[in-house]
């Protein structure tokens, strides 16, 4: 299957997509198409080994606060309450490392919602039980403290930077156990079926090696290493 448009609605090519791609071959069209700084830092790692996130974005932007403030959570709690279907959070806590965003509770509010996952570039909590939910986070590390008092949601549906990429509400975010990438939504059309059309590319190529063919005459064949 190469063309997207042959899915009946964006679940279907969204789940067509966690079991088709991986995080390579997009990062691969995107450089391709120029846009060669989509890939997240290597230390935005999935809870689970194999895990796979594939939705739209839904932007989360944190800063660190030295107080409790007099209604804490409360921006936190609207964005996650207007999570929606097929949505991953993408949180940047700005490099702290004084608290987690994220958890259990919260992992459980997004799945009731029908979110795909969750992207922090922060630190995540209750880890144990988000892996036995099978909820997709990734996260840069592990940490028991809560964030009250520590770090608050200053807005959502922002453009933020998760990792060191620029990310909007609505962009493709797609990660597996090499790291994360975000495909803007200007051009999600066609690197989704140039991306397509790699997977089936290297599968021939995959083939074609187990047969005894050299590197060389494969690259040539086919532009692909």
């Amino acid at each position: 299957m190469n063309d997207q448009n042959i899915y009946n609605s964006e679940t279907e090519l969204l789940q067509a997509m966690r079991e088709q791609f991986y995080a390579a071959v997009i990062a691969d069209i995107l450089d391709d198409y120029g846009y060669r700084n989509q890939v997240m830092s290597h230390i935005i790692r999935p809870l689970k080994p194999e895990t796979v996130v594939a939705g739209r974005a839904k932007t989360v932007l944190c800063s660190d606060v030295y107080e409790i403030p007099e209604s804490p959570y409360q921006k936190e709690i609207e964005a996650v309450d207007r999570l929606a279907a097929n949505q991953v959070l993408v949180c940047t806590t700005n490099g702290s490392v004084r608290y987690s965003f994220w958890g259990e509770l919260l992992s459980t509010a997004a799945v009731a919602r029908s979110a795909t996952g969750a992207v922090i570039d922060g630190f995540t909590r209750d880890t144990r039980a988000i892996i036995e939910m099978d909820f997709p986070v990734f996260a840069t590390g592990q940490l028991p403290t809560d964030s009250k008092g520590r770090g608050e949601v200053v807005d959502y549906d922002v453009t933020i930077d998760c990792g060191g990429v620029t990310v909007n509400t609505g962009d493709i975010v797609f990660g597996d156990d090499d790291g994360v990438v975000v495909i803007p939504q200007e051009v999600e059309q066609q690197v989704i079926q140039s991306a397509f059309r790699k997977v089936n590319q290297e599968n021939q190529i995959r083939q074609e090696l187990l047969e005894g063919a050299s590197v060389r005459s494969v690259f040539d064949k086919y532009g692909i290493l």
